[in-house]
C-alpha cells in the first residue's frame, strides 16, 4: 500500500463531498461544512473504534476508525476543500491493552483546522485554528500536545498495521509494514520498537537485541525501549543482564511528558542555565527527538558560552521540526548563532 492510498479519496468519498459538503460552503465556509457534514449534523453515525486501522477510504466506508483512521477520513476531506490541516501528537496517559500475547501501548492522534483562504474574511469572526478530536473532551483537560508531519502520521498508519499483523501471526507482512513506517519517518522511535518485536516473536533474539539497544541508545529512559530489552535478554537466559536493566527500569518514574521540560524553562528563566541543561537533558533522554526540546537546550548551551553545543543542538532543533516555517525560523538562528561570540544575548 502507498501513502497515496491511505489518504486517497474513495468515490463514495468524492460523491459526499460534492452531495453533502460543497453545497454547504458558501453559506457556512468550507471549515464548519466539513465539521457539520462529518460530526455534527452528519448521518453518517461515525463510530469510535480502536480495534483496527484504516485508511480513510476505509474509515468512510465502515464508518468508524480508531483516532488515527478518523484523523486521516477528516484530513482527506479537508485537502480536498483546501483547508489547511496540522496533525497532534496528544500525550494522554498510558492506556495498555492485552492482545493474545501482546501488551499494546496505546497513542493518540488528533488534527487542526485553519479556515481555507476564501472563508477568511475577517480575524474576528471565529478562531483562525480548531482542533478536532475524538475522544471525550473530558479525557483530555490538561494534556499535552505537539504538532507532528505527514510524514509521521503515515509512518503511524505502517506501524499500526505492522502491529495489527503480527498480532494475526502475519509476520513476514508486519516487516515490511513496519519498514514502510521507517521509510516515512526513520525518527519515528515506535516503528524500532515494533521492529525489534518482530525479531523476537520470528525467534531472532540477536537482531531483535540490536533493535532494542538501538531504541535505548536513542532514549535512554525510554520505559518501553528498557522493557522490551529485558525481555529479549531473558529470552536469551541472560539472567544477570535482563535483571540489571530491570533495575535500571524500577528507577525510573512515571513522569508526566512535559515534566523536565517545565522544569527547565523556569530553570532557564531564572539564571539557572545548568539546572536547565540538566532537565533539557533528561526530557531528552525520554524523547529524542522534539525540535522544541533541542532548540530549549541550546539556549542553556547558547548562556553559557558553549557555542558548539548550541549550533549542534540547534541544528538537531532544525533536523526534527515539522513544518517549513519552524525551519525558517531555525536557519535564521543558526545563522545568527555562526557569528555569534560568547556573552552575547540569547537568540529567543
Amino acid at each position: 500500500m502507498s501513502a497515496e492510498q491511505v489518504l486517497a479519496m474513495s468515490p463514495q468519498m468524492q460523491d459526499y463531498l460534492q452531495h453533502e459538503i460543497v453545497p454547504q460552503v458558501r453559506r457556512i465556509g468550507a471549515r464548519q461544512a466539513l465539521l457539520d457534514s462529518l460530526y455534527t449534523r452528519s448521518a453518517l453515525q461515525l463510530e469510535y473504534d480502536a480495534q483496527h486501522t484504516r485508511t480513510a477510504a476505509e474509515a468512510f466506508d465502515a464508518r468508524r476508525g480508531n483516532c488515527l483512521s478518523l484523523v486521516l477520513m477528516t484530513a482527506a476531506f479537508a485537502k480536498a476543500l483546501d483547508l489547511p490541516v496540522r496533525f497532534n501528537s496528544v500525550h494522554v496517559e498510558e492506556q495498555w491493552r492485552r492482545s493474545g500475547r501482546f501488551d499494546v501501548l496505546s497513542g493518540h492522534v488528533n488534527l487542526t483546522l485553519a479556515r481555507a483562504p476564501a472563508d477568511r474574511i475577517s480575524a474576528s469572526a471565529v478562531s483562525d485554528l480548531w482542533t478536532i478530536d475524538f475522544l471525550p473532551a473530558a479525557d483530555l483537560v490538561g494534556q499535552r500536545s505537539r504538532e507532528i508531519s505527514e510524514r509521521t502520521v503515515l509512518a503511524m498508519f505502517f506501524n499500526n498495521r505492522a502491529a495489527e499483523q503480527m498480532m494475526q501471526g502475519q509476520l513476514d507482512e508486519a516487516y515490511w509494514s513496519v519498514r514502510a513506517a521507517l521509510a516515512h519517518d526513520p525518527h519515528f522511535v515506535g516503528a524500532y520498537n515494533t521492529l525489534g518485536v518482530i525479531y523476537r516473536r520470528h525467534a531472532q533474539p540477536v537482531l531483535a537485541e540490536t533493535v532494542f539497544r538501538y531504541v535505548v541508545g536513542l532514549e535512554p529512559n525510554s520505559p518501553v525501549g528498557l522493557l522490551n530489552l529485558q525481555l529479549v535478554l531473558r529470552d536469551q537466559g541472560r539472567v544477570d543482564e535482563a535483571g540489571a536493566v530491570a533495575e535500571r527500569l524500577a528507577k525510573l518514574k512515571s513522569d508526566p511528558p512535559y515534566k523536565f521540560f517545565d522544569l527547565g524553562l523556569a530553570a532557564l528563566r531564572a539564571g539557572q542555565f545548568q539546572e536547565a541543561k540538566r532537565q533539557f537533558r533528561r526530557e531528552i533522554e525520554r524523547m529524542a527527538f522534539v525540535h522544541e526540546f533541542h532548540f530549549s537546550l541550546a539556549l542553556a548551551h547558547y548562556a553559557l558560552g558553549e557555542l558548539d553545543d548550541a549550533r549542534q543542538q540547534l541544528a538537531l532543533a532544525r533536523e526534527y521540526s515539522v513544518t517549513s516555517q519552524d525551519r525558517l525560523q531555525y536557519d535564521n538562528k543558526l545563522a545568527i548563532l555562526r557569528g555569534a561570540r560568547s556573552g552575547a544575548k540569547v537568540p529567543g
